[in-house]
């Protein structure tokens, strides 16, 4: 019980793990106002959708600055190839235009801007969110693929007794490791490569309450294990 006490302080000490947590508030919000709009119980709609905006701009306004881990991971552009580095410059070329932007939708959902930009700026911070989100996906399916030639390697070494077998097994167990959470980060981006779809090119698949609410709760789950202590 303490250790897991121990471990959701160090999870919401964190940036992440408090967005998270809020994305969660605000996904489970927006499923609750359509539930009770389908319901005709407008009174929980509407305290459901206070709920929901208020999360929304409460991890908008938690972001302040965000960007700049985009641009530092632009200007290090890791990878093993030059072609693997090409798509992290635009990967992260793409997150760090939706972080920036997104100050701006921010600041004239809350009235400090013209209301009008409010389109303008939700258009361009989701373009840029898609626009990163395809190449870290990519980047993951790259990684995922390395990781299960490097298993097959392994065991092919291991069969014939070239190498000791707690070590193999070690690199085995931490190649799965990595697989697990680069198949948390594929669920992530995709939900939230739909969310990001339904600002750009609106639909009635992408738009409707509960892909929005399923793709920001997959969303939010997914980096909640990602980011829990381990």
């Amino acid at each position: 019980m303490n250790d897991s006490v121990d471990k959701l302080v160090i999870f919401l000490a964190k940036r992440d793990g408090i967005d998270k947590l809020v994305k969660t508030f605000q996904y489970v919000s927006k499923l609750v106002h359509w539930r009770a709009e389908e319901a005709a119980r407008p009174d929980l709609a509407r305290r459901a959708k206070n709920w929901e905006v208020a999360s929304g701009l409460s991890r908008k306004a938690f972001r302040t600055g965000r960007f700049l881990t985009g641009l530092n991971a632009l200007r290090r552009s890791p990878g093993a190839t030059p072609a693997f580095r090409l798509l992290g410059v635009l990967a992260n070329a793409g997150e760090m235009v939706y972080f920036f932007f997104d100050h701006f939708l921010w600041l004239s959902r809350i009235g400090a801007l013209d209301a009008a930009l409010a389109r303008r700026m939700s258009f361009v911070s989701a373009f840029g969110e898609s626009f990163g989100y395809v190449f870290f996906i990519a980047m993951d399916f790259i990684m995922l693929k390395e990781g299960l030639k490097a298993e097959r390697q392994l065991r092919k070494g291991k069969e014939k007794g070239g190498k000791n077998d707690d070590e193999v097994e070690g690199r085995v167990a931490k190649i799965r490791a990595d697989r697990v959470m680069r198949l948390m980060a594929v669920a992530a981006n995709v939900a939230d490569l739909v969310i990001a779809v339904a600002d750009i090119e609106p639909n009635p698949f992408c738009n409707h309450p509960v892909s929005l609410g399923i793709s920001g709760l997959v969303s939010a789950w997914a980096g909640w294990y990602r980011n829990w202590p381990s």
